[in-house]
């Protein structure tokens, strides 16, 4: 949208016969609006097949993020030629420039999605629109180019259908997506990359915690570390977002016996979200109603695929109150001593829906009912997902691969 005020600002201008004037810093941004605006398209994607293909590995013992198909998808820009033709290529290195900005200045941005093969055998995409919708506004955070939002996603069909064979024949398997893309400009300076490359690569996946697809997880709410503030860059799906958390997630694990953090903000520790998901909590709230609430989105938290598709069924279903605040863990301490909580969960692409089984907070272990206890809420609403994802449901929230 802002290229085209950009295109038309000048088009008015030249149209009144002025000449144009304007520092170089504005050229240089019109030329990238231009260039971005010129996406590329499916219709001009080259393949290019592997004459080395790989064996599938089991379905049964796959390890989260270790296995990738044989091809993948790339596609270069320049603020100079815009973007380039998209190119489906065996599976492989990238080759950088040693300077290149992504590597030394984080300019860089990722998805997470994933395909299921439903009990029909036909394959689905869940959603993956929001997923474009939400990598072009990490995109304009960072100063990438942006694309068109449909043609990716036919690209990544392609590349997918291609690969077909590696989609497991499985309920509690699937093939995970990682849209990327990263500044190449071989220079040091600190300003908009005048190159780019998205890359899409592909692989069978298993559950994402060891513990396994269901089962409770214990988390660390952690008050020294944060992972988002006001004003910062939370809400995007940014390497330098993930980075960072790996010490303290580190620490979580061997010193506190904890499979993830609770990430805190603010001296009032308000609660913003899990390391790899969303959190959610269903409780009754302090007026007796049943509500089930998580943290709004408020710049610090990302806003997930499956967050959003959770609130509106249970907004559909009608049956409890739904709601977006921010909460503290002063609530929570409160809502545990007085058994008020009925269960709580995570929620994201990677581990769909996760129940927590207990909060470490300030050297107190705070106990919460899980589905052997609890109100099976996160059961029902895995299943309500896991019906439509794998083809038992039909939903509009599916996109089909041909």
């Amino acid at each position: 949208m802002a290229a085209v005020h950009v295109t038309n600002f000048f088009h008015r201008l030249t149209k009144c016969g002025r000449r144009v004037s304007c520092h170089p810093w504005h050229r240089h941004c019109v030329r990238r609006c231009m260039a971005s605006l010129q996406s590329f398209k499916a219709s001009d994607l080259q393949i290019e097949r592997s004459t080395n293909l790989k064996p599938k590995p089991d379905s049964e013992n796959l390890i989260f993020g270790k296995e990738f198909t044989d091809h993948m998808l790339v596609i270069d820009w320049s603020k100079d030629a815009g973007w380039q033709a998209p190119k489906i290529v065996p599976f492989g290195n990238l080759s950088l420039h040693p300077a290149s900005s992504s590597l030394h200045y984080a300019l860089e941005l990722f998805e997470g999605m994933k395909a299921y093969r439903g009990v029909d055998n036909k394959i689905r995409l869940f959603r993956p629109r929001e997923n474009m919708q939400r990598m072009v506004n990490s995109a304009e955070r960072c100063a990438l180019p942006v694309f068109d939002k449909e043609e990716l996603l036919k690209c990544m069909s392609k590349l997918i259908s291609l690969d077909r064979e590696w989609v497991p024949h499985s309920t509690t398997s699937t093939l995970y997506i990682r849209p990327t893309m990263i500044a190449t400009e071989p220079s040091l300076g600190v300003s908009p990359p005048g190159h780019a490359k998205l890359f899409v690569i592909i692989g069978p996946v298993g559950p994402y915690f060891a513990t396994g697809a269901f089962n409770p997880v214990r988390l660390y709410a952690d008050t020294k570390n944060v992972r988002a503030w006001k004003g910062g860059v939370g809400y995007a799906k940014l390497g330098c977002n993930y980075g960072p958390t790996v010490m303290p997630q580190v620490e979580a694990v061997t010193q506190k016996h904890c499979q993830q953090i609770l990430w805190l903000y603010g001296e009032e520790h308000y609660v913003t979200e899990v390391g790899t998901m969303n959190i959610m909590m269903y409780w009754q709230n302090e007026q007796g109603e049943k509500e089930l609430i998580t943290p709004e989105l408020d710049g610090t938290i990302l806003p997930g695929v499956t967050r959003k598709s959770l609130l509106e069924l249970t907004r559909k279903w009608g049956e409890f109150k739904v709601t977006e605040r921010t909460f503290t863990m002063k609530e929570v301490m409160r809502a545990v001593q007085e058994k008020r909580i009925y269960e709580m969960f995570g929620a994201g692409t990677a581990c769909v829906v996760c129940p927590v089984s207990s909060i470490l907070y300030q050297g107190e272990d705070l106990q919460i009912p899980t589905k052997d206890d609890g109100a099976n809420l996160a059961v029902r609403l895995y299943n309500e997902l896991n019906d439509i994802q794998f083809g038992r449901t039909e939903s509009d929230w599916v996109y089909e691969i041909e």
